[in-house]
């Protein structure tokens, strides 16, 4: 979760205004805060542009008519941050993301205006390889290339132990992010733009690894609204195989099966649950160990068990996905979930749904 005070997450129960903020960076230097009437910021583990906004404004001068005004649009930027006010005047606001502009749409009489925008990801994977691409070295290196090609100045922060790769090689017209998070997994890690705009390269935390950063509860004071319970067996694996695919070699491809060998686990590959192993390849993998190391580290999301739910709470724009909340429902059942996707409203609003990945019993 982003660094919030504990005053923070009190208030998000208390009745209070939310403090919004949009603010636009033009490509000529200019800086404008908008005037917002509305809109959202939507957080999604799941998919490669993990952020994505939309924002409404009565301000029609903020369609680009002319020339000028489109020069100054495209490639435009969008920071937004949302907040509490507390009783004494003051605020604390925490950052939901910085956008490249994509696309201004409204009547431009009469308004309203819509802004829409993706987290920079999308910088990276719209400039597509002109010439085959091929990357060597190590992990964050490689990534760190990749990202720079489009970015120069791009702030990157790994939180992972940097490993060496085999030479991996991508098409023209490639994704050079698709290639980022190719290179990111063999390392048993994702690579994503957080709520500053920085990209970062980290393990996704299991649940049982980090503590609860939020209490939605259900009753006086708490943030409850609503939630629903699922569970699954569906891509959940107790095995991962993971190989080298590098077909140029004269040698066979190397490989590595890693189980779940925890006769405690309900996935316990000689358990009830069966053999249910998962594949992973990539030329990254020249050795045995490697192969061991990745499939490891794939093993811990993929015997994850698939369950899960949909929460709605008050909102709380310092949740990150990966964040794990402790759930009281209105019956009393304490659990904890692991946040996958949220997306937090830029108006008064009080409707914030949360997916929720592995969940389970709060004991």
């Amino acid at each position: 979760m982003y660094p919030v005070s504990d005053r923070f997450l009190s208030r998000l129960a208390e009745n209070h205004d939310p403090v919004t903020q949009v603010v636009l960076f033009a490509t000529d230097g200019t800086t404008t805060t908008i005037e917002h009437t509305g809109g959202s910021v939507s957080v999604d583990r799941g998919q490669a542009i993990r952020r994505t906004c939309t924002v409404t404004s009565a301000d029609v001068s903020l369609i680009p008519l002319t020339p000028v005004d489109q020069l100054a649009t495209y490639g435009a930027r969008l920071r937004i941050a949302r907040g509490v006010t507390y009783g004494d005047g003051s605020q604390e606001t925490v950052p939901l993301g910085v956008f490249r502009l994509d696309e201004v749409d409204g009547d431009p009489s009469d308004g309203p205006v819509t802004l829409t925008g993706k987290s920079l990801e999308c910088i990276v994977s719209d400039d597509k390889f002109r010439t085959p691409y091929q990357a060597t070295g190590t992990v964050v290196g490689a990534i760190t290339a990749l990202i720079t090609r489009s970015i120069p100045d791009a702030d990157i922060i790994s939180q992972i132990v940097d490993a060496p790769i085999g030479p991996r090689a991508w098409d023209i017209d490639g994704d050079p992010w698709e290639a980022c998070r190719d290179v990111a997994a063999t390392a048993g890690a994702e690579v994503y733009v957080n709520a500053d705009g920085v990209f970062i390269i980290a393990v996704f935390p299991s649940l049982l690894s980090v503590d609860p950063v939020w209490a939605v509860e259900a009753g006086e004071g708490g943030v409850y609204i609503s939630a629903t319970r699922s569970m699954t067996s569906a891509n959940v694996f107790n095995g991962v195989i993971a190989r080298g695919e590098d077909a140029g070699a004269a040698t066979a491809p190397v490989q590595a099966l890693v189980v779940d060998d925890d006769p405690g686990s309900p996935t316990y590959w000689d358990g009830p649950f069966g053999h249910r192993p998962t594949t992973y390849s990539s030329s990254t993998l020249t050795t045995v160990d490697a192969c061991t190391g990745a499939a490891r580290l794939k093993l811990l999301s993929a015997k994850a068990a698939n369950t899960g739910g949909d929460l709605s709470a008050m909102p709380n724009p310092a949740l990150e996905p990966g964040d794990v909340i402790r759930v009281v429902h209105p019956s009393g059942l304490k659990e904890l979930h692991q946040v996958a996707s949220f997306t937090v409203p830029l108006d008064t609003g009080s409707e914030f749904p949360i997916t929720t990945i592995s969940a389970k019993e709060d004991g």
